[in-house]
This record gives structure tokens, C-alpha cells and sequence, in this order.
């Protein structure tokens, strides 16, 4: 029962990139020859129009084939005949349709879960934050002038502490007064940094309050996908903190378990399903941005040669920029073929 969970998340996550360029293409003019659901051989299929719309075997993503995306098609509806700036909007779409799906999907888990903004509920006795003047209440504002809005950045912040360099720390008070403290970090027990702070989760207040918090975890899944980013290219993390589909797989079994075990009867079904939507967030987040990426065959390479048509107007050859894009999907084969292995090794050994 726990890999089907594990197959719609990811089938869910790729048809909905995939349903932006389908509807941003209908809505700039690009003819649409098939929109799938699935990959793999046809379960069945019906069309409309000019677009085949099929559901396939395997559940684990999806696609949308346009006329003229690989090749100039001399056709009114053909994409490689639209001007840039439509072109742009189409390729754009899959990863901004991965961040509203992450948005939806945020305010739904916040309705249910409640919400971490980043007031201090408890300090540790003797710990720094205590020792530098922070009261229980205070509600933190900012680090080292980074804005602050959930308690998670807190710990996100803290994961990435190695050292005792002082921390500027900006903070509110109840009464809306605010202030800044020079926090040094202390080592704990088991080998960590830390500055002596807990938080928490509040219940729900509005559907307003819904709203902007499910902003705040959208922008809060981009920074650290961003920041895992940065800490995997400058080599701050080693290859077995790395998961792919499989890892993942297997670390979203282990959720699902816990939470069968450990949830009140009764309840195990919500709590699957919102811990499993956690999951759809923080993967929909991370496709979005690993898109965005300025790789060949990626939307981000895509972006990258609109950008330079759109700037010397003068556009690249398809011949040519499906041979890089071909090299870069080769690239990114080997890449995952890597990642596999590595997941399978993690898993398994």
C-alpha cells in the first residue's frame, strides 16, 4: 500500500508541471499533439481537438508534446514560431505551477497542522540566547540581517552553524518594541552549535492567516532547497546525503510507518495523508527549482537560450540547441544513474 503512496506523489508532482506548459501553451496559441498522464504504454486515450489526451501504465510523472518544441515547424500553432516572450511564459510554467501546487498544498497543512512562527517558547538554562537577554515570548525578526519569519529558518540557520562565530540576532518584543542581541553559540553534548532556543506550532487562526503563512512555507521550502543547493556545490555534503527517487521512497515508508504507529485510532489516515502532503511540498519545491537550473535539457537551459534570443535577437538554431540539450539529457541520465546506485547502497547496505 505504501509504494502507491509513494508513485502518486511523484505522478502527482510531475503532471502538475506538466499541466503548466499544457495550459499556458493552449493559452498562447501552441498547438498541444498529446497531453500524458503517466508514462509508458497507453492504458487508454481520447482526443479533442488537436490533442490527444492519454493515461499511461506507469504512474510517475507525465509529459506535454507541443507542435515545433524539438524542431521549426512552419505552423500558425507551432511553438517554435512564437515570439519569445510566449515561448518564455510556456517554459517557465512547469516550475511555477510546482510552486503553486507546493502553495495549495502549504495552506491545506497549515489549516490542519497549525503554523511555527519564530517566538522563542523555551530557553535552555544557562545557554547563550538566556545569557545574551532573550526572554521567552520574544518573537525572532532576523540572523546576521536575514529576515526570519518561521522557527524552522531558526533551526535551518543553526544546521549550518559549524562554528562558535557570534550571531546577530533581531528580535521583537510583545509589545512590538524591537532589538538586537550578539548571540555566541555553544557546543552541546552532541557535538552541535547552538544558541539555547525552542519554538512551536499555533493552531490555525483564519483562512487570511492560512494564506500568508502558506506563502511563508513556500518561501521557506525555496530557501532551503536553495541552501542545500549551494552547500552540495561547494562540496559541504558528501554523496550519501544525497537521496534520489528511491531514498526518498524509502524515507517516505519510514514516515508512513511511524505515523501508522505512533498517530491516536482513528486519526492515522489524516495523519498520513498530511505528512504525505508535506512530502508533495517539499518535492514539488525542490522539481520546481532543479528545473529552473541553467542546464541543457532542463527548463532552466531552456530559459537561458530565450534569454540570450530575447537580448541579441538573433535565435540560436534548433539543430544546434537540440544537440546541446541532448548532451545535457545524456549528462543528466549518468547523473541519475549515480544518484540510483547511491540510494540503492544507502538502502540496502
Amino acid at each position: 500500500m505504501n509504494i502507491i503512496f509513494i508513485i502518486l506523489i511523484f505522478g502527482v508532482i510531475v503532471s502538475f508541471h506538466e499541466f503548466g506548459h499544457f495550459i499556458v501553451a493552449k493559452a498562447c496559441g501552441v498547438g498541444v499533439t498529446e497531453f500524458a498522464i503517466g508514462m509508458g504504454p497507453k492504458i487508454f486515450s481520447f482526443n479533442r481537438k488537436e490533442t490527444k489526451y492519454s493515461l499511461r501504465i506507469l504512474p510517475i510523472g507525465g509529459y506535454c508534446m507541443m507542435v515545433g518544441e524539438d524542431e521549426d515547424v512552419d505552423a500558425e500553432n507551432s511553438f517554435s514560431r512564437k515570439p519569445v516572450w510566449k515561448r518564455f511564459l510556456i517554459v517557465v510554467a512547469g516550475p511555477v505551477f510546482n510552486f503553486i501546487l507546493a502553495f495549495i498544498f502549504g495552506v491545506i497543512l497549515i489549516h490542519f497542522s497549525g503554523y511555527d512562527p519564530a517566538y522563542v517558547n523555551f530557553l535552555t538554562e544557562g545557554g547563550a540566547a538566556q545569557e545574551a537577554g532573550i526572554e521567552e515570548g520574544d518573537r525572532i525578526i532576523s540572523i546576521n540581517g536575514g529576515k526570519i519569519y518561521n522557527y524552522r529558518e531558526v533551526l535551518l540557520n543553526m544546521q549550518l552553524t559549524k562554528t562558535a562565530d557570534p550571531i546577530e540576532l533581531g528580535l521583537r518584543k510583545p509589545d512590538g518594541s524591537t532589538y538586537t542581541v550578539t548571540v555566541t553559540p555553544k557546543l552541546n553534548e552532541n557535538g552541535e552549535y547552538k544558541i539555547g532556543v525552542g519554538g512551536g506550532y499555533r493552531k490555525s487562526e483564519s483562512f487570511l492567516n492560512d494564506l500568508g503563512y502558506g506563502a511563508l512555507e513556500l518561501r521557506y521550502w525555496m530557501k532551503a532547497t536553495i541552501v542545500s543547493l549551494k552547500m552540495i556545490f561547494t562540496g559541504k555534503v558528501s554523496g550519501n546525503d544525497i537521496m534520489g527517487p528511491v531514498g526518498v521512497g524509502g524515507a517516505i515508508n519510514d514516515v508512513i510507518e511511524e505515523v501508522k504507529e505512533e498517530s491516536p485510532k482513528g486519526q492515522v489516515a489524516i495523519n498520513i495523508l498530511l505528512n504525505l502532503m508535506n512530502w508533495c511540498i517539499l518535492l514539488s519545491v525542490n522539481l520546481g527549482i532543479m528545473n529552473l537550473l541553467p542546464i541543457p535539457a532542463l527548463d532552466g537551459g531552456r530559459i537561458l537560450f530565450l534569454l540570450f534570443e530575447a537580448v541579441s535577437r538573433k535565435r540560436i538554431p534548433q539543430e544546434k540547441e537540440a544537440v546541446v540539450n541532448m548532451i545535457g539529457f545524456a549528462l543528466l541520465m549518468c547523473l541519475m544513474v549515480v544518484v540510483f546506485f547511491n540510494d540503492i547502497k544507502n538502502v540496502f547496505f
